[in-house]
């Protein structure tokens, strides 16, 4: 799996990084949201740059120009509830994508065990496509890998990708051990421990509650 791990180099990210771990700034859930999208918004141009062109001719007022314009068909996709802010910031770019959504959760077995459960899809044709699937908050890797394994009963895509604000040294070993070469990683920052409750540390604390507010 390659690896594209923002925090190798320096550029705004690391600004809305700070911003999202710091846990005053955090408390402003309005700044929170925005710069989950801002941090995919900037992770959305990236990615365009690997994807394939054509060039097509486009009428002007004055005469004809031959312009570039993305030739893959994008999908994108992302775990409820958490990802939305973060997904937000993609489509904002790549604005002509189809969307799927994929509800996945922790089931608390005990204190510390539990399984990642997913109740609910909904996603176009992903055959032939570009998937590019997105969650602010990789700990473990395994809610990624199920919520692709589940978008797989709705189509084989020709290429994926995932996007990621924060990923544990173990979730980038689980994902890199059950993906091949041909399968991409974008994240800001790469935090080398997951506690015992299976939360990224340092990490920011819990994504979805920041961005909308406490569940029960």
């Amino acid at each position: 799996m390659k690896i594209i791990n923002f925090d190798k180099e320096n550029s705004l990210v690391s600004q809305y990084m700070l911003e999202l771990r710091d846990v005053s700034i955090q408390r402003d859930r309005m700044r929170f949201r925005h710069n989950l999208q801002r941090i995919g918004e900037i992770m959305a141009y990236e990615i365009s740059r690997s994807l394939d062109y054509e060039e097509v001719p486009t009428a002007t007022p004055l005469g004809t120009a031959t312009c570039r314009t993305i030739k893959d068909q994008l999908v994108l996709g992302t775990i409820l509830r958490a990802g939305m802010p973060f997904h937000n910031g993609f489509l904002s770019y790549f604005d002509y994508a189809d969307n799927a959504f994929v509800s996945a959760y922790r089931k608390y077995k005990e204190k510390d065990s539990f399984d990642i459960h997913i109740e609910y899809i909904a996603t176009p044709s992903l055959d032939g496509k570009t998937l590019i699937l997105v969650d602010p908050m990789l700990a473990t890797g395994a809610s990624m890998e199920l919520a692709y394994r589940a978008l797989l009963t709705k189509g084989t895509p020709e290429r994926v990708i995932f996007a990621s604000v924060i990923a544990s040294a173990q979730a980038v070993e689980f994902l890199g051990s059950h993906f091949s070469d041909n399968v991409s990683l974008y994240v800001a920052c790469i935090d080398d421990v997951i506690n015992e409750h299976k939360y990224i540390v340092p990490g920011l604390g819990d994504a979805g509650d920041l961005a909308f507010g406490e569940k029960l």
